[in-house]
This record gives C-alpha cells, structure tokens and sequence, in this order.
C-alpha cells in the first residue's frame, strides 16, 4: 500500500476540489482532502472513498494562513509518508463590485487565499517531490480561471487577476522545476455548476450564462476533474507549463 501515490487538494471538500478527490480515489489515488472550516463536508468525500475501498483523510487547513500550510503539509507526511501530486484547487471569489468600489482587505483576502496561499502550497509541493530535494518527482495542477482572460469587468476584475497571476505561476514554476522531476500545469475552468457563484452572490450564475457559452451549457465538476487527472496522469508525462481550457469554448 505504501507504493500507492498521494495526491493532497485544497479545497477538496466541495465542487471542483471534491469531484478531484473523488475521480483520483477511483483511480489509485490515496487522497488528502483539504477543507478551510467545513469538516462535514470534507468527511462526507472521505467517506465515500473509504467506501469504495480506497484511502483518504480530511485535513483542516485555511490556505490564506501560513502556518496551517505548514500544519496542513505536516499532516500529510505523517499520514502517508509521501506526496506526489498536489493539486491547487482552493480559492475565493467575493461579491461582484466594481474595482472603483474595492477596499484593501476584500484585495489582500482575495490575494492572500487565492495566489499567495497557492504559491506556498506550490513551495511545499516542491520541497518534498524535487529530485533536488531527494525527492522522486511528481506533479501540481493549478486552478486558474477563464476570468484570467476575459478579465470579469463589472464582476470581479481582483478575482480574475489572481487567476492572472496563477496562470503566470505555473508557467514560471514549470520551468523553474523541469529537469527535477516535477510537472507543472493548470486547468482553466469556464463557467461550471458548482456553489462557488452562491458565494459570490450570483446562485443562478451558471444557468444564466448558459446562453453565452458556445456550447449552450455550464460545465460540471466532474469535466474538470477528469481534465485534472489526465494532466496528473503518466500520460501526460511530457506536458508541462501547458494550461487548458476546459470551458465549452468561451
């Protein structure tokens, strides 16, 4: 059992996050499942791969706390004993506002969680897969954001451009770490239904741009997730700083 691959996802107790955990148990995964404050939820996904025969453990967490990164990676090891994958899937979005209308901390927050969380995340990742480190290679996934590109005026522009900023990650990241053994890619989701508009103030969010999207749909969790695994897969072993739409062509 101690050969299986670990794979830690933050944010892993719902939506994107969750719908990886449960697609990587199904496919050999031993599974860290991350979670800021809901443990309900975080032992509901453990649950159902305990069930299905596979290993996970909820692990709390906040991403935009330094020292629960730290605490966060230690409980990995001492869980497991390795890691392997990490997929950065943790993230906020806030009301929609114009950036006229933003203060400093709704700006740090989103910062704050959604690049510098993932970025010491990244660091973590690194310091215990790099072949620099003694490590035997492995792979990150981030999670952008089609925002990144269209840049969401009127919405939330700091959102899209912490996604900016995490395309520009894994591109820089990738290359930083090529010859240790280490890939790093990124999936831009479009708009997918999951609860993360509710949080945003927008529930019907996805039904509503339905009509926008070329495909005349939202996408689903489970359309993200199964892009994530194939860039975590041996057959994506020569991809690296690739980042993928996976947005019905918006």
């Amino acid at each position: 059992m101690t050969d299986t691959p670990v794979m830690l996802v933050t944010g892993g107790s719902r939506g994107i996050g969750a719908a990886v955990c449960l697609l990587a148990a199904r496919n050999g995964w031993r599974v860290a499942v991350n979670y800021a404050s809901n443990a309900q939820a975080a032992e509901a996904v453990v649950e159902k791969i305990k069930a299905a025969g596979g290993d996970a453990t909820a692990i709390k967490g906040d991403v935009g706390n330094a020292a629960d990164i730290d605490a966060m990676f230690a409980a990995v090891d001492r869980h497991f004993g390795r890691l392997d994958a990490l997929v950065n899937n943790a993230g906020i979005v806030d009301m929609p506002q114009r950036v006229d209308e933003m203060s400093v901390e709704r700006l740090e927050r989103m910062m704050r969680i959604n690049v510098t969380g993932s970025i010491l995340c990244a660091g973590h990742a690194v310091r215990r897969m790099s072949t620099k480190h003694g490590g035997k290679g492995g792979a990150i996934v981030n999670i952008s954001s089609m925002a990144a590109i269209i840049g969401s005026p009127a919405q939330y522009v700091d959102y899209a451009a912490s996604k900016g900023a995490i395309d520009t990650l894994t591109v820089g990241l990738s290359r930083e770490v090529a010859a240790e053994g280490v890939r790093v890619n990124a999936i831009r989701p479009g708009v997918i239904e999951t609860d993360i508009h509710a949080s945003g103030g927008l529930p019907d969010r996805a039904r509503d741009m339905a009509p926008n999207i070329p495909m005349q749909r939202p996408g689903q969790a489970q359309e993200v997730a199964d892009a994530v695994l194939y860039l975590l897969s041996p057959g994506a072993s020569y991809i690296t700083g690739a980042i993928l739409n996976v947005s019905g062509g918006r």
